[in-house]
C-alpha cells in the first residue's frame, strides 16, 4: 500500500524546503521530491542577498519591499551564521537617477519595513572615505544596509529542520505524474538515474518547481491555471577581489539595470545580475558572452581596477521563475508571487507557486499553508512558529559570529582564523559536530583542497543530502572556486566509493 502524506511537495528549492519545514512544523505529514540536487536550480543561482530591493519603489511594489525589509532581520536572526549585515554603497552618476530621488527611496527602505538591528543609511563623501578609494572620481554617495546569504545552505538547513520534524526529503527522485483516486492523489515517483519507479498519495499537491511549474502542471491529470511564469536568464561573474573593504557596491548602468559587486568568499569579488528573457530548458542555463562583456563594462565604468572576460573565474547562471505581469521588460517584471489553489470540497488540491524571491521564502510558505488550511484544516495548527525557529547551527546571537569563531580555535587550537571563519559562515554551531574529537588536522582524514576534508564532506554526506562533488564544491560550500578539475574528480570518486559502502552495510 502506497504512503499516505498531507501534502507532497514537488520541488527542492527555497519555496519548496521552506514549505515542507513549515507544514511539518504545524504536525502535517509531509514530503518533498526533487529530481536533482536541493537548491541546484535558481536557489543556488541568487545573488546571495537578503534584501528589499530598493529599486523596486520604482515600481511602487511598497507592499513586496516592506515584506521583504521586514523578513531581512527575522531571517538574520534565526540564521546568523549564514546570513549576516552588509552596507551597500550606491554612489551619484550625473545623467541618471538624481541625487535627491536616490535619497527619498532610501529614505523610504529604511522606515518601511520595521528596521530595528540594521543601521541607517548616511551620506558618503568619496574622496574622504575608503569606498571611494576603488571607484573612479568622487561625488557624493548613499550607504545603506541590508543581507547576504549562504542561499543554497538556507535551502538544505530549511530542509534538514523538515526532516527533523518528521518531513521526508526525497532528492534525485523525479514527480513523474498525479491523477485523482477519491479525495486522494496518487503520485508517480521515479529515482534518477536508477529509473526505480514507486507511488505515494497525498491530500494535497504543492507544485513549487520553479522554472518547471507549468510542465509539473500538466502533468497532474485535470490541473491546470490561467497563471503564469516569465522565465528570465540572471547571470554573475566572480573576479579576483577587486578592493579590500567588506561593503558591497549598488551601481547605476545607463540602460536604467543595476548592478551589485560584492565581496565573495574572502578573495573574490561577486558581480551581478543581468535579466534577460529566457527560452530553453533552465537545466542548460549558462552565461553567455554578451552577458559576461556587459558586467565587466558595468564593473569598468565604476572602479578604476578595469576587468575583462580573461579575469573571470567562475560564472554562474539561473533562470527566475518570475510571475508574468506582463511587463514589457524583464527587468521589470514583478518579484512578487502569486499562489494558485485549485481542488478541495471533496476533492484532492494542488497549490501551485508563481514567483517569489528568496528574501520572501518564509513568508510564501506562510501563505502557501494558510492557503492549504481551506481544504486541509490540520495545516492551521502552530501557524507563525519559524518567525522565530532558529536553522540548525544557527543558535547563537547575530552579532555572536566572530565569538563563535574564537571559542572553535581555542576549542581546535589548529584552526586558522580563516578556516574557523569559514566553518562557522556554513555551519554554526554544528562545526562541532564535524570537528569531533580531533585534536590535529590530520584527524580530519584525506584533505581534498579547497580546505574541505573527510571529516566534513562525510558529514555532508551523512545529513545534508549531498550525493555528488558537485553537490559538494558548488554548493553545500564554494570550494570549487580553489580546486583544480582533478581535485574535483578526486572527490567524485571517494564520494562514489563512500556510498556504495554504505549501500553494502545496509544491505
Amino acid at each position: 500500500m502506497s504512503e499516505l502524506f498531507d501534502i507532497a511537495v514537488i520541488g527542492g528549492g527555497v519555496n519548496g524546503a521552506g514549505i515542507v519545514r513549515d507544514a511539518a512544523g504545524r504536525g502535517l505529514r509531509a514530503l518533498l521530491v526533487e529530481a536533482g540536487d536541493l537548491a541546484s536550480g535558481t536557489s543556488s543561482a541568487s545573488t546571495k542577498l537578503i534584501h528589499g530591493g530598493l529599486r523596486y519603489l520604482e515600481h511602487y511594489a511598497f507592499r513586496l519591499v516592506s515584506h521583504a525589509l521586514t523578513e531581512r532581520e527575522v531571517l538574520w536572526a534565526n540564521a546568523p551564521h549564514i546570513i549576516w549585515p552588509m552596507r551597500f554603497v550606491l554612489p551619484h552618476q550625473r545623467g541618471l537617477r538624481p541625487a535627491w530621488f536616490l535619497r527619498l527611496g532610501l529614505f523610504v527602505y529604511d522606515h518601511i519595513g520595521g528596521r530595528k538591528l540594521l543601521p541607517p543609511t548616511r551620506t558618503l563623501r568619496l574622496n574622504r572615505d575608503a569606498a571611494g578609494a576603488p571607484l573612479e572620481g568622487g561625488g557624493v554617495a548613499f550607504e545603506y544596509s541590508d543581507c547576504w546569504v549562504q542561499d543554497s545552505r538556507l535551502v538544505v538547513l530549511n530542509a534538514r529542520d523538515a526532516v527533523a520534524r518528521g518531513a521526508d526529503v526525497r532528492v534525485r527522485t523525479r514527480f513523474v505524474a498525479a491523477r485523482p483516486e477519491g479525495a486522494l492523489w496518487q503520485i508517480d515517483l521515479e529515482e534518477v538515474p536508477s529509473g526505480i519507479r514507486s507511488s505515494v498519495q497525498a491530500r494535497v499537491i504543492v507544485n513549487a518547481a520553479g522554472p518547471w511549474v507549468g510542465e509539473a502542471l500538466g502533468h497532474i491529470s485535470g490541473a491546470s491555471s490561467s497563471e503564469r511564469v516569465r522565465l528570465v536568464q540572471g547571470s554573475h561573474i566572480v573576479v579576483p577581489r577587486l578592493y579590500e573593504h567588506e561593503r558591497g557596491y549598488f551601481f547605476q548602468n545607463p540602460d536604467g539595470r543595476i548592478t551589485f559587486a560584492i565581496p565573495y568568499e574572502e578573495d573574490f569579488t561577486l558581480i551581478g545580475t543581468t535579466d534577460r528573457d529566457f527560452d530553453g530548458d533552465p537545466l542548460n542555463v549558462a552565461a553567455t558572452e554578451a552577458e559576461i562583456v556587459y558586467l565587466c563594462d558595468a564593473a569598468n565604468r565604476y572602479f578604476q581596477r578595469k576587468i575583462a572576460p580573461t579575469d573571470v573565474v567562475w560564472t554562474y547562471s539561473g533562470v527566475r521563475p518570475l510571475y508574468d505581469d506582463g511587463a514589457a521588460a524583464a527587468k521589470d517584471a514583478t518579484r512578487d508571487y502569486v499562489l494558485s489553489l485549485q481542488g478541495g470540497a471533496g476533492a484532492p488540491a494542488v497549490l501551485s507557486v508563481f514567483g517569489g524571491k528568496i528574501t520572501t521564502y518564509r513568508r510564501l510558505a506562510e501563505d502557501a499553508l494558510e492557503k492549504i488550511a481551506g481544504v486541509l484544516p490540520q495545516a492551521k495548527a502552530n501557524a507563525g512558529w519559524t518567525s522565530s525557529a532558529r536553522l540548525p547551527g544557527g543558535d547563537f546571537p547575530v552579532d555572536g559570529a566572530d565569538a563563535l569563531a574564537a571559542s572553535l580555535r581555542r576549542e581546535y587550537p589548529y584552526l586558522t582564523e580563516r578556516e574557523a571563519r569559514r566553518f562557522v559562515r556554513h555551519y554554526g554551531t554544528e562545526t562541532r559536530r564535524i570537528l569531533g574529537g580531533s585534536r590535529q588536522r590530520q584527524d580530519l582524514g584525506r584533505a581534498f583542497g579547497g580546505d574541505i576534508t573527510e571529516a566534513e564532506v562525510g558529514f555532508l554526506m551523512a545529513h545534508e543530502f549531498a550525493r555528488s562533488a558537485e553537490d559538494v564544491v558548488w554548493r553545500r560550500t564554494r570550494s570549487g572556486l580553489r580546486m583544480t578539475a582533478d581535485q574535483i574528480a578526486a572527490l567524485e570518486r571517494w564520494m562514489a566509493s563512500r556510498a556504495l559502502q554504505a549501500s553494502v552495510v545496509s544491505t
